[in-house]
């Protein structure tokens, strides 16, 4: 099984528990995150907004709130599913099912597209990335919300213990699916450094790129500029 079919399996099977769980296993830290990142954005009612891998539609929602035109993608049906009925709502939000590695839309769409934890999740962030400049509007921006791997030796340890033996035990006590849950150490582990993501940002052709660490490091956010045509 490759890695998209795997996440597709693990996100589907988790669908359910998820908000639950995100609750518990980042003591709620995942709300304080996006609500700081959101705080560096300036969202209004005449902009649109791609929130990719958009799961369960928290971030999807908080982006709505704006008034913004805001369509939720993922690749997960039943994670979709629970979004739909949180969103039943909202006038402004469009939920698609969908490939982040393969987005729908035309060239120059979007004001700004965002993703929350999802980016690690895919087989190649350097082509994703590029596909989320391609839909972008000259001028728009990218924010990407991520676990990172805190610098600090001991408190990177600390995260380590956590992610890789406490927090799949919970998924396993809580949800019933301590594999799944592994994953999401797995993937942390495996994920890029801010730096080197920063790199990939660069090479794609984004400017203006802003990083903004959470929490002693465990999160961070990267926002980036597509540059009109001429800066």
């Amino acid at each position: 099984m490759d890695k998209e079919q795997r996440v597709h399996k693990i996100f589907n099977a988790i669908s359910k528990d998820y908000d639950h769980m995100n609750n518990i296993i980042s003591f709620n830290q995942h709300t304080l995150w996006r609500n700081k990142t959101m705080s560096h954005m300036f969202l209004d009612s005449d902009m649109t907004v791609l929130d990719v891998c958009c799961g369960t539609g928290d971030w999807t929602i908080q982006l709505a709130a704006s008034g913004a035109e805001t369509t939720g993608l993922d690749f997960s049906e039943n994670m979709l599913e629970v979004a739909e009925g949180k969103t039943a709502q909202w006038d402004n939000i469009s939920l698609i099912h969908g490939n982040a590695m393969n987005l729908p839309f035309e060239d120059d769409q979007f004001d700004y597209v965002t993703i929350g934890f999802g980016l690690r999740n895919l087989p190649d962030y350097g082509a994703a990335i590029a596909d989320f400049y391609r839909v972008l509007k000259p001028g728009g921006t990218l924010v990407i919300l991520e676990t990172s791997t805190p610098e600090n030796n001991l408190i990177n340890s600390g995260f380590e213990l956590y992610f890789g033996k406490i927090m799949p035990m919970l998924g396993g006590i809580i949800a019933k699916k301590k594999d799944e849950y592994s994953w999401l150490h797995e993937s942390t582990s495996s994920f890029i450094s801010k730096n080197e993501l920063k790199c990939i940002l660069y090479t794609t052709g984004f400017t203006n790129i802003k990083i903004i660490p959470h929490t002693l490091g465990t999160a961070a956010s990267h926002f980036a500029i597509k540059p009109i045509d001429g800066d």
